[in-house]
């Protein structure tokens, strides 16, 4: 490539199935291809380059928004190419930006690799949904999926708030209101409380980042209604530790005692390569406050909540490296990546060792 447009760049992508375009002052044009940063063949980034690659795809508003607050997510529809959301941002007083491709068709549950547990909580008339993971494990994919089974299945008014808006819903038997943050709503917590007063039955939330926002959606969920969320963490307890420390000590009681009636449960996510096929697959954790999780929420022994889940398969729940293993036995990952992500390295290279001669006997 020799052109210095971002509609090419984003166009490159797309084609070698690329989910993200990154932007860096000194480096080429990047993108994310299954999980794997890949080059693409295009001049190095100089900082006006960069910066004019940047600057013609937002508005004026954008523009002054990003030069006064050095930050700006926002949402780019490119011709066939689809939509992505973007984050442009400064480094070493350069502008620079990352692009994400929101695809217009969003997989079931069932397609993503998720099971029963998630499926039942789209049911659900009220309680706290937390889908968790660190940055690009689909998150907002599983969300999306959950909402538009929700709309379909159910009568019942959806509020989904999103800086910036990502994936576009249709009504269907439900009907959907989406706000952006700074185009339909100032932010996360006036939202929030603000649905509950729109005969709202479901409340989606892009991410809870503050104690104000998490505190908003707690209470929703304890008023009665669904309250489905992400947050950027490792694994499902630790999921807990971010909500309840995100609060000074002397409310943290109060959280938790809110939390143990209102949570209905975390799915913690991750997406690695697969080694079958192109692409990427799923690998998940599942928490599901049962009263033995409850109980130990009340008492703040979060450490004792990985030991339950090993035990409470009944309930819908398993750890990760339960999941790595299962992925594991099917072919569909590397032993190497699952051990990058387990909990308990050693102890998946020892359980998948004796699967493999398990299996070996039986043939």
């Amino acid at each position: 490539m020799t052109g210095h447009d971002l509609i090419d760049y984003l166009t490159a992508t797309r084609a070698k199935n690329g989910s993200d375009l990154h932007l860096s002052v000194g480096a080429p044009p990047v993108a994310r291809i299954s999980g794997r940063l890949v080059p693409l063949a295009a001049p190095v980034l100089d900082a006006e380059t960069c910066r004019n690659l940047v600057m013609a795809v937002l508005t004026d508003p954008q523009r002054a928004t990003l030069e006064k607050d050095w930050e700006l997510d926002f949402s780019l529809t490119v011709g066939t190419l689809g939509r992505f959301r973007g984050n442009a941002h400064f480094s070493r007083g350069g502008m620079e930006c990352a692009l994400r491709h929101i695809p217009e068709e969003v997989p079931t549950l069932e397609e993503l690799g998720h099971g029963r547990t998630l499926i039942d909580w789209c049911q659900a008339r009220g309680g706290l949904v937390l889908v968790t993971g660190t940055s690009a494990t689909g998150k907002s994919t599983t969300v999306a999926s959950m909402t538009r089974r929700i709309l379909a299945e159910r009568a019942g008014v959806v509020v989904t708030i999103d800086d910036p808006l990502e994936f576009v819903h249709n009504h269907a038997t439900g009907i959907i209101k989406q706000r952006q943050i700074g185009v339909d709503t100032h932010g996360f917590p006036e939202a929030i409380r603000a649905a509950v007063r729109q005969d709202v039955d479901v409340i989606v939330v892009s991410e809870m980042r503050d104690q104000e926002s998490i505190s908003a959606a707690i209470t929703a969920a304890e008023t009665g209604h669904l309250v489905i969320a992400t947050l950027h963490t490792r694994s499902a307890a630790a999921s807990l530790s971010r909500v309840v420390d995100v609060f000074p000590s002397d409310q943290q009681p109060q959280i938790i005692t809110q939390l143990a009636g209102s949570l209905l449960g975390i799915v913690n996510q991750r997406l690695l390569a697969r080694q079958d096929a192109p692409g990427r697959v799923l690998a998940s954790e599942i928490l599901v406050n049962t009263p033995a999780i409850a109980a130990v929420m009340r008492d703040h022994r979060f450490e004792q909540i990985y030991g339950i889940m090993q035990v409470s398969s009944v309930h819908g729940m398993h750890t990760m490296d339960e999941s790595l293993l299962h992925l594991l036995a099917g072919g569909h990952i590397s032993l190497e990546d699952a051990m990058l992500v387990a909990r308990d390295s050693a102890l998946l290279q020892q359980n998948f060792q004796a699967l493999l001669r398990s299996q070996s006997k039986k043939k």
